[in-house]
This record gives structure tokens, sequence and C-alpha cells, in this order.
């Protein structure tokens, strides 16, 4: 049987919760700024999350690469274009499988015009789960200005890809980064090799939570698009 542990609330935590979550009928809030899109359809805004989902081989990096670059630029690259506001211009880069040689490859090949001063790109490769959870918890606390955060891939995030728990978790880390900050995460996840659904339970957790979902596969005809 899989073990959960659960850390309840005092009374007082729940008074301040329920305060927080209350919605009023005569209430003004703000809607979402929409900060990422492709072409003229919307695929991310402040305070929730998207991701992409590949087989092997589909160029899912280079994909959030592209993402990367429009938002540095706050412009246009390839399909994708990036409008964050001011003082929502920074980015974190979190590569979870690749080591600093190859991730320095990525920042190598980002368009020269886009502003690398508002990057942070962290090789996380070498640590366990949780402790990779818990440095891109530290990092999107402590960056000011912060506006996107990509996750290359959330998979590393967790022991069992499959594990109710487990995936639970992390996706419910990710809700509460996206509204505590008002940023944008865009993930990264492999589809099963016999189908298109993104891998494991944490794959269904991303369906049933994301803001978008974007399937990266190279086009028919021609290899390199």
């Amino acid at each position: 049987m899989e073990k959960t542990s659960c850390n309840i609330p005092t009374p007082e935590e729940l008074r301040n919760y329920i305060n927080e979550s209350v919605i009023s009928v005569t209430g003004t809030y703000e809607q979402s700024a929409s900060v990422l899109m492709v072409d003229d359809s919307t695929i991310g805004t402040l305070g929730n999350f998207s991701a992409s989902i590949g087989k092997a081989k589909s160029k899912k990096t280079f994909n959030v690469s592209a993402i990367a670059a429009a938002a540095l630029k706050n412009g246009t690259v390839l399909h994708y274009r990036a409008c964050f506001p001011d003082g929502k211009r920074k980015i974190l880069y979190v590569d979870t499988e690749q080591g600093k040689n190859h991730c320095q490859k990525v920042l190598a090949g980002l368009p020269k015009d886009c502003d690398a001063d508002n990057l942070t790109m962290l090789a996380l490769r070498k640590y366990s789960p949780e402790v990779r959870l818990a440095i891109t918890e530290e990092a999107i606390g402590m960056i000011p200005d912060l506006g996107l955060v990509i996750i290359d891939g959330i998979r590393d995030f967790i022991h069992d890809i499959n594990s109710p728990s487990e995936s639970t978790d992390v996706i419910s880390k990710f809700m509460q980064w996206t509204d505590d900050r008002q940023i944008h995460i865009h993930t990264v996840l492999h589809q099963n090799k016999n189908d298109e659904h993104a891998r494991g339970h944490v794959g269904t957790e991303l369906n049933n939570k994301a803001e978008t979902i974007m399937q990266i596969e190279p086009d028919k005809d021609d290899k390199s698009i």
C-alpha cells in the first residue's frame, strides 16, 4: 500500500485559508494576462501552467527553447509570441535530464538578440527528485520579477511516474507556485510509445489540470520541421 504524509493545518490556519478563498459576488477580480501565444491562439496566462508532450526524439527541448527565446525577446520566435508585462520579464529554465554541457548548448542556440540577463538556467540532473523539487521551489521564490518557468521535464520530480500521490503532490505544487507568484509554468513530458497519451499518472494529472497541452511531433513530409 502506498504511504502518504499529510500535515493537517491548525484551525487558525484553516480560517485564514477560508478567508483567502472566499469569492464575492460584488468583488473585482483581474483576468489572467495572456503571455504566450502560438500565432493568435493563447497557450499561456499568468497564474496557470501548460505542457508540451511528445515521443522520444520529437524535438521537445528545441520546442521549449523556442518558447524561452520568444519570452526573452518578448516578441516572436518561430510561431511563438510572448507578451510579458513589466515586472514579469525574468525566466527560470530548469533542466532535469541533461548535464551542464548540453544545457550550455541550449543557451548557445538562443537568438543573439535575446536578453540573456533575464534568464537563469539550472541543470538538476544529479539530484534526487525531492531535491530537484526543493531547489526549483526555492528558485521560484527568490528570483525577482519572475514571469516564466520552464521545467524540462516534470517526470524527474517524482520517483514513480504511476504514483497517484506523487503526481498529485507535484501538480499541486505547480498550482501553488503559479498562483502565489502569478507566473506561468511550461513543462515537458514524454508520450507513451504506443499511443498519444502523456506518460503515467502524472500525465493524467497534467491533462486534467494544465491550461494547455501541446503535442510536439516531426512533420511527416519534412523531418527537419
